[in-house]
Protein backbone atom coordinates (compact mmCIF):
# COMPACT_ATOMS: atom_id res chain seq x y z
CA UNK A 1 0.00 0.00 0.00
CA UNK A 2 1.51 3.34 -1.01
CA UNK A 3 2.25 5.71 1.84
CA UNK A 4 2.10 9.43 2.37
CA UNK A 5 5.02 11.28 0.86
CA UNK A 6 6.12 14.88 1.27
CA UNK A 7 8.23 16.51 -1.41
CA UNK A 8 10.00 19.85 -1.02
CA UNK A 9 11.34 21.53 -4.15
CA UNK A 10 13.16 24.58 -5.41
CA UNK A 11 14.73 25.73 -8.64
CA UNK A 12 17.21 28.48 -9.45
CA UNK A 13 18.77 30.16 -12.46
CA UNK A 14 21.67 32.57 -12.46
CA UNK A 15 20.53 34.97 -15.09
CA UNK A 16 17.19 34.09 -16.56
CA UNK A 17 18.12 32.40 -18.81
CA UNK A 18 21.45 31.24 -17.51
CA UNK A 19 22.98 28.33 -15.64
CA UNK A 20 20.41 26.75 -13.37
CA UNK A 21 19.68 23.93 -11.01
CA UNK A 22 17.08 22.28 -8.86
CA UNK A 23 16.92 20.67 -5.44
CA UNK A 24 14.40 18.13 -4.17
CA UNK A 25 13.87 16.51 -0.77
CA UNK A 26 11.49 13.54 -0.48
CA UNK A 27 10.32 12.35 2.95
CA UNK A 28 8.20 9.31 3.76
CA UNK A 29 8.19 8.14 7.35
CA UNK A 30 11.81 7.56 8.33
CA UNK A 31 12.94 7.50 4.70
CA UNK A 32 14.55 10.52 3.05
CA UNK A 33 16.00 11.18 -0.40
CA UNK A 34 17.75 14.31 -1.67
CA UNK A 35 18.26 14.95 -5.39
CA UNK A 36 19.71 17.82 -7.40
CA UNK A 37 21.18 18.61 -10.80
CA UNK A 38 22.45 21.60 -12.75
CA UNK A 39 22.08 22.78 -16.36
CA UNK A 40 24.14 25.07 -18.60
CA UNK A 41 21.33 27.21 -20.01
CA UNK A 42 17.81 27.23 -18.63
CA UNK A 43 15.27 29.38 -16.78
CA UNK A 44 14.10 29.62 -13.21
CA UNK A 45 10.61 28.39 -14.12
CA UNK A 46 11.99 25.34 -15.90
CA UNK A 47 14.08 24.44 -12.86
CA UNK A 48 11.13 24.95 -10.48
CA UNK A 49 9.01 22.62 -12.60
CA UNK A 50 11.80 20.09 -13.17
CA UNK A 51 12.31 19.87 -9.40
CA UNK A 52 8.68 18.82 -8.96
CA UNK A 53 8.89 16.35 -11.86
CA UNK A 54 12.09 14.80 -10.50
CA UNK A 55 10.49 14.35 -7.10
CA UNK A 56 7.42 12.64 -8.55
CA UNK A 57 9.51 10.47 -10.89
CA UNK A 58 11.48 9.18 -7.89
CA UNK A 59 8.35 7.56 -6.43
CA UNK A 60 8.24 3.80 -6.84
CA UNK A 61 4.58 3.04 -6.11
CA UNK A 62 1.68 4.53 -8.05
CA UNK A 63 -1.26 5.82 -6.06
CA UNK A 64 0.81 7.52 -3.39
CA UNK A 65 -0.62 10.45 -1.46
CA UNK A 66 1.85 13.22 -2.20
CA UNK A 67 2.08 16.73 -0.79
CA UNK A 68 4.50 18.97 -2.65
CA UNK A 69 5.78 22.19 -1.10
CA UNK A 70 7.13 24.72 -3.59
CA UNK A 71 7.90 28.42 -3.51
CA UNK A 72 7.04 28.64 -7.21
CA UNK A 73 3.76 30.39 -7.97
CA UNK A 74 4.28 29.32 -11.58
CA UNK A 75 4.03 25.65 -10.64
CA UNK A 76 1.57 25.87 -7.75
CA UNK A 77 -0.91 28.15 -9.49
CA UNK A 78 -0.73 26.29 -12.82
CA UNK A 79 -1.89 23.12 -11.09
CA UNK A 80 -4.03 24.31 -8.19
CA UNK A 81 -5.86 26.99 -10.19
CA UNK A 82 -6.36 24.60 -13.12
CA UNK A 83 -4.48 26.61 -15.75
CA UNK A 84 -2.46 23.54 -16.70
CA UNK A 85 -5.53 21.60 -17.73
CA UNK A 86 -6.68 24.45 -19.96
CA UNK A 87 -3.25 24.53 -21.57
CA UNK A 88 -3.45 20.78 -22.08
CA UNK A 89 -6.90 21.05 -23.72
CA UNK A 90 -5.33 23.48 -26.22
CA UNK A 91 -2.40 21.09 -26.88
CA UNK A 92 -0.08 23.51 -25.05
CA UNK A 93 -0.23 26.01 -27.92
CA UNK A 94 1.36 29.30 -26.82
CA UNK A 95 2.34 27.71 -23.50
CA UNK A 96 5.84 27.95 -22.15
CA UNK A 97 7.70 24.75 -21.27
CA UNK A 98 5.28 22.31 -22.93
CA UNK A 99 7.87 19.52 -22.82
CA UNK A 100 8.04 19.72 -19.03
CA UNK A 101 4.31 20.19 -18.51
CA UNK A 102 3.57 17.05 -20.57
CA UNK A 103 6.20 15.13 -18.61
CA UNK A 104 4.69 16.46 -15.37
CA UNK A 105 1.13 15.39 -16.29
CA UNK A 106 2.28 11.87 -17.14
CA UNK A 107 3.65 11.27 -13.64
CA UNK A 108 1.20 13.55 -11.78
CA UNK A 109 -1.72 11.39 -12.84
CA UNK A 110 -0.12 8.31 -11.23
CA UNK A 111 -0.54 9.76 -7.73
CA UNK A 112 -2.86 11.76 -5.50
CA UNK A 113 -0.99 15.06 -5.53
CA UNK A 114 -1.59 18.27 -3.63
CA UNK A 115 0.70 21.23 -4.29
CA UNK A 116 1.15 23.85 -1.60
CA UNK A 117 2.83 27.18 -2.21
CA UNK A 118 5.14 28.44 0.52
CA UNK A 119 6.94 31.76 0.65
CA UNK A 120 10.56 31.37 -0.44
CA UNK A 121 13.46 32.45 1.76
CA UNK A 122 11.19 32.60 4.79
CA UNK A 123 13.12 30.19 7.01
CA UNK A 124 11.35 26.96 6.02
CA UNK A 125 14.20 24.48 6.63
CA UNK A 126 13.50 22.03 3.81
CA UNK A 127 12.83 24.80 1.27
CA UNK A 128 16.06 26.53 2.29
CA UNK A 129 17.93 23.24 1.81
CA UNK A 130 16.39 22.78 -1.64
CA UNK A 131 17.39 26.35 -2.52
CA UNK A 132 21.00 25.71 -1.47
CA UNK A 133 21.06 22.46 -3.47
CA UNK A 134 19.64 24.22 -6.54
CA UNK A 135 22.15 27.06 -6.40
CA UNK A 136 25.09 24.72 -5.71
CA UNK A 137 24.05 22.53 -8.64
CA UNK A 138 23.98 25.57 -10.94
CA UNK A 139 27.58 26.36 -9.93
CA UNK A 140 29.08 22.97 -10.84
CA UNK A 141 31.77 22.95 -13.52
CA UNK A 142 30.12 20.11 -15.48
CA UNK A 143 26.52 21.01 -16.23
CA UNK A 144 23.95 19.04 -18.21
CA UNK A 145 22.14 20.43 -21.24
CA UNK A 146 18.48 21.35 -20.78
CA UNK A 147 17.51 19.90 -24.14
CA UNK A 148 13.95 21.20 -23.92
CA UNK A 149 14.89 24.83 -23.39
CA UNK A 150 14.31 26.91 -26.52
CA UNK A 151 15.66 30.46 -26.08
CA UNK A 152 13.84 31.74 -29.16
CA UNK A 153 10.47 30.97 -27.54
CA UNK A 154 11.37 32.17 -24.04
CA UNK A 155 8.99 34.70 -22.59
CA UNK A 156 9.41 34.50 -18.83
CA UNK A 157 7.17 37.55 -18.47
CA UNK A 158 4.10 35.72 -19.83
CA UNK A 159 2.47 35.86 -16.39
CA UNK A 160 1.92 39.12 -14.58
CA UNK A 161 3.51 39.45 -11.19
CA UNK A 162 6.46 37.60 -9.72
CA UNK A 163 7.27 34.10 -10.92
CA UNK A 164 8.14 32.86 -7.41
Amino acid sequence: MPGDITIYTDGAARGNPGPGGYGVVLVSGKHRLEKSDGFRLTTNNRMELLAVITGLEALKQPGSNVTIYTDSRYVADAVEKGWLFGWESKSFRKTKNPDLWMRFLKIYRNHNVKIIWIKGHSGHAENELCDRMAVESSLKKELSEDTGYKPETDNETFFSGPVK
